[in-house]
């Protein structure tokens, strides 16, 4: 709910969603969980909205899986709440369905001049083969927080929450998943970094303004 342009930064990501044409959307809530609820309500702009709420801390993997659970049997698209990457959400689920079924997950990696702050990811032919640290320098690869992944992979580990869909799935079990790799030039923001979120007040609102959905430049 943080302001972006003088709107919920959720907004943003929500429409791009829309302009998708998915319409069944589930919010994985906990702090100000009422705030959000009251200001998208039960639908927004046509798209029904779910609220998984959490009683209690889950971390991210534990937040995911019980957002899951009440999404279709099929596959998932998830994003994080604090970072926007300006995808054409159609493209990413339609490569999926023809090109990244290989494993129970796929990720969308955002090319960067300088992974220092985020850390990178390395990929070989597609897949992502293992992480590095924060701290490294030069261009390469980052996790953007957009994935696509089968519901059932939370019961195949057996992963109890709370836990860290990141290092205790994405990381620990690299090997396992060979998660397949969705790289694009998209538009990509942090608003969790106050330098990218001053940055942001500007540049997020300005993508929205020709109401037109993104291209999703990639390579996979």
């Amino acid at each position: 709910m943080a302001p972006v342009g003088g709107r919920p930064f959720l907004e943003y990501m929500i429409e791009r969603l829309i302009e998708a044409g998915l319409n069944e959307l589930v919010l994985s809530v906990g702090y100000r969980a009422v705030t959000i609820r009251d200001h998208f309500g039960a639908s927004w702009r046509g798209a029904s909205i779910t609220y998984a709420e959490e009683q209690e801390p889950l971390g991210t993997g534990g937040a995911i899986a019980n957002a899951a659970r009440y999404a279709p049997p099929e596959d998932v698209l998830v994003l994080n709440g604090d970072a926007f990457l300006d995808l054409d959400f159609k493209v990413f689920l339609d490569w999926r369905r023809h090109k990244g079924r290989a494993s129970p997950i796929s990720i969308a990696l955002r090319r960067v001049e300088d992974v220092n702050r985020y850390g990178a990811v390395r990929c070989e032919d597609g897949v992502v083969v293992g992480y590095a640290e924060k701290g490294g320098l030069g261009p390469g690869l980052i996790n953007a927080g957009v994935y696509i992944l089968d519901p059932d992979l939370f019961r195949r580990f057996a992963l109890k929450p709370p836990f860290s869909f990141e290092t205790e799935l994405l990381q620990a079990r690299v090997t396992q998943l060979r998660p397949t790799a969705f790289i694009t030039d998209a538009y990509f923001i942090d608003i969790g970094v106050e330098q990218d979120f001053i940055r942001a007040q500007t540049e997020v609102p300005a993508r929205f303004s020709g109401a037109q959905p993104p291209r999703s430049p990639h390579r996979a």
